[in-house]
């Protein structure tokens, strides 16, 4: 477990940013709200994340639009570009920054995505990571000729399986297979890339196309608060998020998770909690806090209120004004209205029971409600506040950074960059500038172990376990 926070020197903010893509934490209306599918939306908030010194650039994934009540989702009217593609331009106008791709592995094939995520590592110079997830919904499949070629809990078996493959893939090149010769060409070994994996959803073996990756694995990241997936982020994943905003949260949550590491013969360094975080900032805490209802109100406009009440109630409440009370009827707790949408999939009814009990506390509309549920900003004050927040949770051991998340689209990252960053750096607890070239250098991560010589010598080693019901769904 960490040492107590007062006996030890500060710990390091790990800041990360999301583009926001097809949410409803994008204000579209905004004037200043730009396109999130043009090259140059991604360009500008990359590089602004890097001219604060981010970990890495964060990128979804939805596999397949949303359908509301048959109909095409408000939100995915813009569409979802694929995330590796968007990133593997982003190599060649950014440096230093991590470059993060959220990968289904229902959908996708082992050898596909280890040679996609070890060509962006090598274009990026040792920058990429991936965020494993999973997808749970027929719908998707449909996409893909898929629609019910597994059951719920053989996708996550195939995702733990997927995982150790794609390490296999990219443990096939050893150090010295490519070197050069006398004459100053290169030299490959003739087995270089030969690999065997076999198991209950996959029984591959050849030859892998690409090298190893100058990271030797690119960065690993996990999403889930269930036990099984915090002890999936213990056994295998560089990165968590989390969906704990506040103190008490995030600190049981981080003791829980990093109490997890040791069995795995692991430190808690060598598991980073970042949860996903928005912030609204003001030069007075009551500018910020006006500032922050003004997002809310912008995000969670009428219609959209509507929208995430009947994903959750599974009924049709277009009759209901979204300025008026709850619903006064129950809701049907198998009843799907959006399609290719989990936010409110597991614990309908709890869920539901904490909204009824805070709007009667509270007198809330069901607009108000859906604002104080799904779009109040985490970080709300001024520069310095916000600041102090941060740096609060990561000190405290409630969280080891946070992937920000703008409510603008290319420009929303400016200010926190701008206004909050520096106060990071004059406490000393952000780099001033990155001090090694690859995402694992930012994070503080090791390389991972490399592979012996063919038929040399190998140290014992327990086998980690990956829960098969462990890993994330997609998220939209």
């Amino acid at each position: 477990m960490p040492d107590h926070p007062s006996r030890r020197p500060p710990k390091r903010v790990h800041l990360a940013a999301q583009l926001p893509s097809v949410q409803h934490t994008t204000v579209w209306s905004d004037p200043r709200s730009g396109s999130q599918i043009a090259f140059d939306s991604f360009e500008r908030l990359a590089r602004t994340a890097e001219r604060g010194k981010f970990d890495f650039f964060f990128l979804s994934e939805g596999l397949r639009l949303r359908e509301h009540k048959g109909r095409l989702h408000d939100l995915d009217v813009v569409g979802r570009p694929e995330s590796l593609t968007v990133l593997s331009a982003l190599s060649a106008v950014t440096s230093r920054i991590g470059l993060a791709a959220t990968v289904n592995s229902t959908f996708n094939e082992p050898y596909e995505v280890a040679r996609r995520l070890a060509t962006l590592d090598h274009l990026s110079g040792g920058r990429a990571a991936w965020n494993v997830v999973t997808s749970w919904d027929a719908f998707t499949g449909e996409n893909f000729r898929r629609g019910g070629f597994l059951d719920e809990a053989d996708r996550y078996t195939r995702a733990a399986e997927f995982l150790h493959a794609a390490r296999a893939l990219w443990d096939s090149w050893r150090p010295g297979d490519v070197r050069a010769d006398a004459a100053g060409g290169t030299f490959t070994r003739a087995d270089a890339g030969r690999f065997s994996y076999r198991g209950r959803h996959f029984d591959i073996a050849g030859r892998f196309a690409t090298p190893r990756p100058p990271q030797g694995h690119p960065v690993v990241i996990q999403a889930g608060d269930s036990p099984q997936g915090r002890e999936f982020a213990a056994a295998d994943a560089d990165v968590i998020f989390s969906r704990h905003s506040d103190l008490a949260g995030g600190r049981a949550f981080y003791r829980d998770v990093k109490g997890r590491l040791a069995k795995y013969g692991r430190t808690p360094d060598e598991l980073k909690i970042i949860p996903s975080v928005t912030y609204a900032l003001g030069d007075t805490p009551a500018e910020a806090a006006e500032h922050a209802a003004e997002i809310a109100r912008a995000q969670v406009g009428p219609q959209t209120a509507l929208m995430l009440l009947e994903a959750l109630w599974g009924r049709d409440l277009s009759g209901y004004d979204p300025d008026g009370p709850l619903p006064d009827v129950e809701p049907l707790p198998d009843a799907v209205v959006t399609r290719g949408h989990t936010q409110f999939r597991a614990g309908r009814a709890e869920t539901v029971r904490r909204w009824r009990e805070s709007a009667e506390a509270r007198g809330l509309s069901i607009r108000e409600l859906a604002i104080e549920f799904a779009g109040r900003p985490d970080f709300v004050g001024t520069p310095r506040q916000v600041a102090d927040a941060i740096n609060e949770f990561v000190q405290t051991d409630a969280a080891d950074g946070f992937i920000f998340v703008p409510h603008l689209t290319p420009g929303g990252l400016d200010d926190l960059v701008d206004r909050v960053v520096p106060l990071l750096q004059e406490m000393g607890v952000h780099r001033a500038d990155y001090t090694g070239p690859t995402l694992r250098d930012h994070l503080g991560l090791n390389a991972p172990r490399e592979p012996r010589e063919p038929g040399g010598p190998r140290e014992p080693r327990e086998p980690r376990v990956l829960r098969a019901d462990s890993l994330q769904e997609e998220t939209p």
